[in-house]
C-alpha cells in the first residue's frame, strides 16, 4: 500500500467515524468506531485462519452449515484450533461480513451483535486468551439514546456505521506492512485531538513516544520485554517495538487505572497482530494496587508518560514497600510523579532503560521530592539524562515536560546530560498546539547518543556540578541559552536624537505660522 493509499484509508475511516461525531463527545464515539474497527479486524483474522484449516478439506468458511452435524463437526474442528492460536473464535454466521450484508437489506442487527460480542468473550472462557478479552466490548452501549430515540434510529445509524466498514479492505494478508494498525492509531490520534484533557489520559504524541522508544532501544536490536505501568491505549509500548529489528519479538507489559483505556489498550495490541501470549495487560491502580503479576518482574526497557502531579494515597503502608522503602521518604500525597518513578526503577533490569516524562517541577522542587531526587543521584548514580521539551505538545496541558533517562549500569557514572529542546527553533507551532518535527526528535536522540556539548543545547555536568547545584536539575543551570541583547551605537543614537530636535523645531515653526493666521495663540 502506497503512503497515498494509506492516507485514504486512515481519512475514510474518520469518516465514517463522524457518522456518530454529531449525537456524542468525542471520546464517546472513539469507544464504537474503534470497538467496531476491532470486530472487523477479529472477523477477518477468524475467516482467514479458519479457511487455511479447512483448506485441505476443499472448503470455504462461509459454505459452513452450521446446523448440520458435518457442518458442527467441522466448526468444533476449527474452535479449537482457532482459540488455541488467535484466542478467540468466530462462527460464520457471526463474521462481521454477514452482519453488515444483514444491515444493507435493512434487517434488525442490534440483538445479533451484542450476541456476537458476549460470544467472542464466551469462546475464550477457561483458556490462556481469557484474561486478554474479558469484557473488552463493555464500552459498546448499543442501548444508549445517543446512538438514536427508537430502537430503529440506533439500528439504523449502526448499520450505516458497519456497512461502510465492510467496504474497506484492512489488507490483513499484507505482511510487509501494518496498515490497520498505523490507521488505527491515526484514529487514536485524531480522537486525542479532540477529547481535551481526557485524551492525557490514553494518548502521548508519537513525537515524544518516537524520542522514548529510540532512547530505551539505543544500541540494541532486540530486548526482551518492555514495561509501561500507566500504558494508556498501548501506543507507547508499540512503538518500542518499532525501534527493533523486524523479527524481534518482545514481551509487552502495562498497567492501566482506566477501564474504558485498559480496554483500548488490549484492542490496540491485537490490532498491531501481537499475539495474546506476548501481551500482559493488568487494570488498577498501579501506585496502590500493583499487579501481583508483575510484582517480581524485571524490564529491560520501561516508558512512561504518568499523569503530571497526580495525587496518590501516600500511606505510611507504603514506607515498607520494596518499592520505596529504600529512600527513606515518601512522594508527597498532591505530587505522584517521584513515586512513579521510584515504581518503575524498582521494576528496571540492570541492563535496562528507563524514559519517563514528567513535568518540570521534579526537577527542583524540594522537600521529600529534593530528597528522593537526591537520593536517586548521590546514593544511586541512576540518572542519565535530563531532557528538556517545549511547552503546549501534550494533550490536556500546556505546561513544559521533561524526559527523564535512568540506568542502573550506566556508561558514564561521572556526570549527567542535560538536553535543552525547548526553544522555538527546536519546534513547530501547529494551529494551538506545538509539534516536533522529524529534526528536531532527530536533534534530541542524537544529543543523547553523542553526549557532548553544544552550544546553547546540550551539556554534560560533572557530578562535582550537579552537587554544587544542590542537585537542583534545573536545565537552565546547565544549559546557557541566554541571547546577548544587540550593542547599541550611542553615536547613531545621539545623531537621531539631534536630528529628531531639529525636525521638532521645524514642525513647531510651521505650527506657529498657522496659528498666527487663524488669529489665535500658538500652544506652548
Amino acid at each position: 500500500m502506497t503512503a497515498e493509499q494509506k492516507k485514504k484509508l486512515e481519512r475514510k475511516l474518520w469518516d465514517i467515524a463522524n457518522e456518530l461525531r454529531g449525537k456524542m463527545s468525542a471520546d464517546e464515539f472513539r469507544d464504537y468506531i474503534l470497538g467496531f474497527i476491532f470486530y472487523k479486524y477479529l472477523s477477518e483474522k477468524m475467516y482467514l485462519y479458519a479457511n487455511k484449516i479447512l483448506e485441505q478439506d476443499g472448503i470455504e468458511y462461509l459454505s459452513i452449515d452450521e446446523t448440520s452435524a458435518d457442518g458442527e463437526a467441522y466448526l468444533v474442528a476449527v474452535r479449537t484450533e482457532a482459540v488455541a492460536e488467535l484466542g478467540y473464535m468466530l462462527k460464520p454466521s457471526e463474521l462481521f461480513s454477514r452482519l453488515a450484508k444483514s444491515g444493507q437489506n435493512g434487517e434488525f442487527i442490534l440483538d445479533d451483535l451484542t450476541k456476537v460480542m458476549n460470544n467472542i468473550e464466551q469462546s475464550t472462557l477457561g483458556t490462556e486468551s481469557e484474561q486478554d478479552f474479558d469484557k473488552l466490548f463493555e464500552d459498546l452501549d448499543l442501548t444508549s439514546t445517543k446512538l438514536g430515540r427508537s430502537e430503529n434510529q440506533k439500528n439504523e445509524l449502526i448499520a450505516k456505521v458497519i456497512v461502510h466498514l465492510d467496504m474497506i479492505d484492512f489488507e490483513l494478508e499484507n505482511i510487509e506492512g501494518d496498515v490497520l494498525g498505523d490507521a488505527y492509531e491515526y484514529l487514536i490520534g485524531q480522537f486525542a485531538s479532540g477529547a481535551g484533557k481526557k485524551a492525557g489520559e490514553f494518548y502521548t504524541p508519537s513525537q515524544v513516544s518516537t524520542i522514548l522508544a529510540k532512547i530505551v532501544t539505543m544500541g540494541k536490536d532486540r530486548i526482551k520485554n518492555v514495561y509501561d505501568p500507566t500504558c494508556g491505549s498501548g501506543s507507547l509500548l508499540l512503538r518500542v517495538e518499532r525501534e527493533l529489528a523486524k523479527d524481534a519479538k518482545p514481551m509487552f507489559y502495562g498497567q492501566e487505572l482506566n477501564r474504558t483505556t485498559f480496554n483500548l489498550a488490549r484492542m490496540n495490541m491485537l490490532l498491531h497482530d501481537v499475539h495474546y501470549r506476548r501481551f500482559d495487560i493488568r487494570q488498577e491502580n498501579t501506585l496502590t494496587h500493583p499487579a501481583k503479576e508483575h510484582t517480581h518482574l524485571k524490564f529491560e526497557a520501561i516508558v512512561a508518560n504518568p499523569p503530571f502531579s497526580a495525587k496518590w494515597s501516600a500511606n505510611q503502608i507504603f514506607e515498607s514497600d520494596d518499592r520505596f522503602s529504600q529512600y527513606g521518604r515518601l512522594a508527597p500525597r498532591s505530587k505522584a510523579d517521584f513515586a512513579f518513578v521510584q515504581h518503575m526503577i524498582h521494576h528496571l533490569d540492570e541492563n535496562g532503560t528507563m524514559a519517563i516524562i514528567l513535568p518540570h517541577g521534579v526537577l527542583f522542587r524540594g522537600a521529600a521530592e529534593g530528597h528522593i531526587r537526591r537520593y536517586l543521584i548521590e546514593d544511586r548514580n541512576y540518572l542519565d539524562a535530563v531532557i528538556g521539551l517545549p511547552a503546549n505538545i501534550f494533550y490536556g496541558t500546556s505546561i513544559p515536560t521533561c524526559i527523564l533517562v535512568f540506568k542502573k549500569c550506566r556508561e558514564n557514572p561521572d556526570d549527567i546530560l542535560f538536553i535543552d529542546a525547548s526553544g522555538d527553533e527546536h519546534f513547530e507551532k501547529a494551529k494551538n498546539k506545538n509539534a516536533l518535527r522529524k529534526k528536531d526528535i532527530a536533534a534530541i536522540v542524537e544529543a543523547y547518543s553523542a553526549r557532548e556539548f553544544k552550544d546553547k543545547f546540550s551539556y554534560v555536568a560533572p557530578m562535582s556540578e550537579v552537587a554544587e547545584n544542590d542537585f537542583n536539575l534545573n536545565i537552565p543551570r546547565y544549559v546557557d541559552t541566554f541571547e546577548p541583547e544587540p550593542e547599541v551605537d550611542l553615536n547613531a543614537v545621539t545623531d537621531a536624537l539631534a536630528k529628531i530636535n531639529v525636525d521638532t523645531h521645524a514642525i513647531d515653526e510651521r505650527i506657529k505660522g498657522y496659528c498666527k493666521e487663524l488669529g489665535i495663540e500658538a500652544p506652548l
